[in-house]
């Protein structure tokens, strides 16, 4: 069974998160396929237990507009029962875009993986990444 991480990144730090989450459910057994969000299908999530999101912090602390919200707002919609992980990186405030996906997802009925997203200030450092490993050894099984 394959586990998806679906991104969207404009500068490359979400990109190297995504593929920190494969290294995390590749190392746990699992079979990771990674994706920019215009090349996802929310009808592949739909059969999947579990899969990843990521999206970095835009404009006043949101989720990038164009493609990732609307992706979203339909991930959503198949959300209950699945356990999803979130991640992103921002260059301001205190991580409140990923608090609110957080409890969208969980409103939705996900269980969020790890409990929280994953985030980093910027590029992400190796604790960062070592998180996000994690986050994707938490999706599989």
């Amino acid at each position: 069974m394959n586990t998806y991480v679906i991104y969207w990144s404009q500068t490359g730090n979400t990109e190297a998160m995504a593929e920190a989450v494969k290294k995390g459910i590749n190392a746990a057994g699992g079979t990771a396929v990674v994706k920019t969000v215009d090349q996802a299908s929310v009808d592949e999530l739909a059969s999947a237990a579990s899969f990843a999101l990521g999206c970095p912090a835009m404009g006043a602390e949101e989720l990038e507009d164009a493609e990732m919200a609307p992706f979203v707002e339909e991930v959503c919609k198949i959300a209950s029962g699945k356990k999803i992980g979130l991640f992103g990186s921002y260059g301001w405030g205190d991580g409140e875009w990923m608090r609110n996906w957080v409890d969208q997802m969980k409103a939705a009925g996900a269980t969020i993986a790890c409990g929280e997203g994953v985030i980093a200030n910027e590029a992400p450092d190796d604790e960062a990444l070592a998180a996000c490993e994690a986050l994707g050894k938490a999706l599989v099984g």
